[in-house]
């Protein structure tokens, strides 16, 4: 698998090549998360976010579908005792209904064959009135063609599945029904956009 050949040097990629992105990025999750919160994120990698969130909340179990990268993650997360790490795939989310108070899924929409079918999981498990946060990087330029970061990955292995501007990642979330999101922009190196959904209260 890719992400397990590359966990040893994905921390490279976040604290260097895009640090300046990532470090807001953790700030604004960070920011969306509250002291008794219990979070589920998905597609933890080696636990970038995951370490800002248990800074914050209550418990987080972080899963990932790259056992090299959960063991990455544990080892940049090791002073925290808050934190589970399990194996787990976003598209099958292996909790029941309404589980967590808030989702959580970074950078890893785009490389879906059924992005939306993973947005459905983290709405199932999230409860009434929590949040389900999605940042994910932004992959074409303005003019529609594809970042020199995704045509460098793709030859590499990483397979995008699709590639995203602010603008057209707001219409991937409206066009299926999620009308009172709130979308964030980082601007950098690498771009990346959170959108922030929030379950519909039951009536």
């Amino acid at each position: 698998m890719f992400w397990d050949k590359v966990a040893w040097v994905y921390d490279l990629f976040v604290n260097v090549v895009n640090r300046d992105v990532h470090k807001q990025l953790k700030k604004m999750v960070k920011e969306e998360v509250s002291e008794n919160d219990i979070v589920l994120e998905c597609a933890c990698g080696t636990g970038m976010l995951t370490e800002e969130i248990a800074k914050k909340c209550r418990k987080v179990i972080a899963t990932d579908f790259s056992q090299k990268m959960l063991e990455k993650a544990g080892k940049n997360c090791r002073d925290l005792d808050n934190i589970e790490f399990s194996f787990g795939n976003i598209l099958n989310i292996e909790y029941p209904n309404e589980s967590f108070d808030v989702v959580v899924a970074g950078n890893v929409i785009h490389l879906l064959d059924e992005p939306l079918k993973a947005v459905k999981e983290m709405e199932r498990v999230c409860k009434a009135g929590g949040k389900i946060i999605i940042p994910t990087y932004m992959n074409k330029d303005k003019k529609g063609n594809n970042s020199t970061f995704v045509n460098t990955v793709n030859v590499a292995g990483a397979d995008f599945k699709r590639q995203f501007t602010f603008e057209s990642y707001q219409d991937f979330f409206e066009e299926a029904g999620y009308s009172n999101g709130i979308y964030h922009l980082i601007e950098g190196r690498i771009p990346c956009a959170i959108a922030v959904l929030r379950k519909k209260e039951d009536v």
